[in-house]
């Protein structure tokens, strides 16, 4: 198989990464990268440190992950939308020996006082800190490495607290490292002509790692530098993009283009289609495998803690709902919540994940660390049951669950029922606070036509039995989003309660 450093040597001006009106060759890419590693080497970075990126979808990001491989320090990638506190607060508990961040940013970085030197992305060969000047006052020494040869640091974007750092011990091996991404190439059947279009924000560990797979074998990476669904169908339609890694929320956006207006592409070329992220709704998907017949479509149920399990397009058709079996070398155990026993198929409890490559610990967190494991496995709070044949289906995650009356209640089932209806773009359910069952149900709905509220629950009223059903409905312009487009339900939830003294 063909690689990164097998392309310097064959194909050299093979494009590696594109972005907008940027071009990095697999020629320019290594010689960029090793200047650039020369810089951070004069301003301290050393084997082993953390290199803290904080960049928007741009081709300097994929230099500085070169770039760290060449000096074997983790890449810390860090959302490019923190505000200074936060930031500040992800600089200082990880370590980071060198930000480089973009110009944009600058009154962000500067706010944060960071106790490391910094780089910035387009600030003019004027500013001191300017990263072009950086690289063209370093040396170059030509020699390609091993792409990449650490799995850089991520941080989680929490639902209560601080963001901690994900440190997975055995990855920082780059012999493990290798071995682990040549077995996802032979399973996804990535290789060196394949061309990979990069979707989401750089810094997310799935879009970040299904570029880094598609450098390792040698291939090309498209780079958007923000989600458009008509500019994706443009850039498969014009690159040949091959593979994608996507999020429901894409698929919405996705099928919001009219359908003769996708047929207008030609989107033939793209054969690998994977999704994860977030509960992917029955109808989305089902509307989307119809949408790329040309393409397989794979689920993957995992998080920044570790991969988990996966499943084909034509294996969720035979048992919708499933997010699949376990990856190879991983096991998925569910275990009661209260007593951690392991429980029989068919029983819901708490989804624990033995991975196939050791342990993870919270950066900076052991009792954080202790509570996700038990013995060998550990969770991150989904709740979910197991099937007779090891299929895994989720129910909801602990932390959104509705104990109504005494009673478990999961929204997740609330949502598929809204998704179903003709009007529903997309949906969030949750609990809100009740003098009478502690909580009820609420659900806030994106509309693409005008319906009103006593519709909406009368839809769901006939498809869900009536304890399940949301009492109340809220219509709003547009739902609040992550950068990933990622339904933002924390901050829903938090709204509903202020005011009541508890957020339980």
């Amino acid at each position: 198989m063909a690689g990164y450093a097998d392309n310097l040597r064959e194909r050299p001006d093979h494009v590696a990464v594109m972005c907008a009106d940027a071009t990095r060759t697999y020629r320019q890419l290594p010689h960029r990268a090793s200047r650039l590693a020369s810089a951070l080497g004069a301003l301290g970075v050393r084997h082993g440190d953390r290199l803290a990126i904080m960049l928007p979808n741009v081709v300097e990001f994929v230099e500085c992950l070169a770039a760290s491989a060449k000096l074997e320090c983790a890449a810390l990638t860090v959302n490019w939308h923190l505000a200074a506190d936060e930031l500040a607060h992800v600089l200082g508990d990880s370590g980071a020996g060198v930000l480089v961040a973009h110009a944009d940013l600058r009154d962000v970085v500067a706010a944060a006082a960071p106790g490391c030197p910094v780089l910035l992305v387009g600030a003019g060969p004027d500013d001191p800190d300017d990263y072009e000047a950086a690289l063209a006052g370093a040396a170059d020494d030509d020699l390609p490495s091993p792409w990449p040869t650490s799995w850089p640091v991520v941080y989680t974007s929490g639902t209560t607290g601080r963001p901690k750092g994900v440190v997975h011990g055995a990855l920082a091996s780059p012999e493990v490292l290798d071995m682990t991404q040549t077995m996802l190439a032979g399973l996804w059947g990535y290789g060196p002509d394949d061309v990979h279009a990069v979707a989401g924000p750089l810094y997310h560990a799935g879009p970040q790692g299904y570029a880094n797979l598609t450098l390792f074998v040698g291939g090309t990476v498209v780079v958007m530098a923000e989600w458009d669904a008509r500019e994706f169908c443009r850039i498969v339609q014009d690159h040949g993009v091959t593979t994608t890694f996507l999020t429901p929320a894409h698929f919405i956006r996705f099928l919001e283009v009219p359908e003769d207006e996708r047929a207008a592409y030609d989107l033939s070329s793209l054969r690998h289609v994977l999704h994860a992220g977030a509960p992917c709704p029955r109808t989305v998907k089902e509307r989307m495998i119809a949408a790329l017949p040309d393409a397989e479509i794979w689920e993957i149920y995992g998080m920044s803690e570790g991969g988990a399990t996966r499943v084909s397009s034509a294996d969720w058709a035979e048992r919708p709902g499933t997010v699949g079996l376990p990856w190879p070398g991983t096991e998925i155990r569910i275990l009661d919540a209260d007593t951690l026993d392991p429980l029989p198929a068919g029983a819901t409890g708490l989804v624990y994940v033995r991975p196939a490559h050791g342990r993870f610990h919270y950066h900076g967190d052991d009792e954080k660390t202790a509570g996700a494991w038990h013995d060998d496995a550990f969770t991150v709070g989904d709740v979910g049951h197991l099937d007779e044949d090891g299929w895994l289906y989720l129910t909801d995650r602990r932390v959104d669950m509705v104990i109504k009356g005494g009673v478990n209640v999961y929204p997740r089932s609330v949502e598929e029922v809204l998704h179903r209806h003709r009007a529903v773009v997309d949906c969030a359910v949750f609990g809100v606070p009740d003098e009478r069952d502690g909580e009820h149900l609420h659900a806030v709905v994106e509309l693409r036509e005008p319906v009103g509220a006593e519709e909406l629950l009368r839809f769901v009223r006939a498809n869900l039995d009536p304890w399940s059903c949301p009492s109340t409905v809220e219509v709003v312009d547009r739902l609040p989003r992550d950068p990933n487009g990622k339904v933002l339900k924390r901050q829903l939830r938090a709204r509903a309660w202020v005011g009541t003294g508890r957020s339980i």
